[in-house]
């Protein structure tokens, strides 16, 4: 029988991405981005962001929005009663849905993908 390591209680538990990234298996998915709205928070076209339904959704947070039949990426901004949702791109419009009936909050952002560019020139 072979005697134990003394290095043995300095081993680390092996990392799994899963359970960095999804605390809430049930309520968590993974959606691929489209579009450019928001680059100045680091997330491009193409992207894949992990979205957790069991959060709530806060003023500044990043969260995936159905507008209509429309879902995009947003900043969530709550200001004098009043909500909006924000582009991380100075070429989008601020969209207003204090108001709007088919606003819903699908999710909140709490990862980005992204593969990093390396090819040398």
């Amino acid at each position: 029988m072979p005697f134990p390591s003394p290095a043995d209680d300095f081993r680390e538990k092996r990392l799994d991405i899963t359970d960095l990234l999804v605390p809430h298996p049930t309520s968590t998915y993974f959606m691929r981005t489209s579009g450019e709205a928001m680059v100045g928070v680091g997330i491009q076209d193409g992207d894949i962001v992990v979205v957790d339904r069991a959060l709530s959704a806060s003023d500044s947070a990043i969260i995936v929005a159905r507008l209509d039949q429309e879902f995009m990426l947003r900043r969530l901004r709550t200001r004098s009663g009043k909500t909006w949702l924000l582009a991380a791109n100075t070429a989008y419009p601020a969209i207003e849905v204090t108001t709007r009936g088919d606003f819903e909050v699908w999710g909140v952002v709490t990862w980005v993908l992204h593969k990093v560019a390396w090819r040398l020139r």
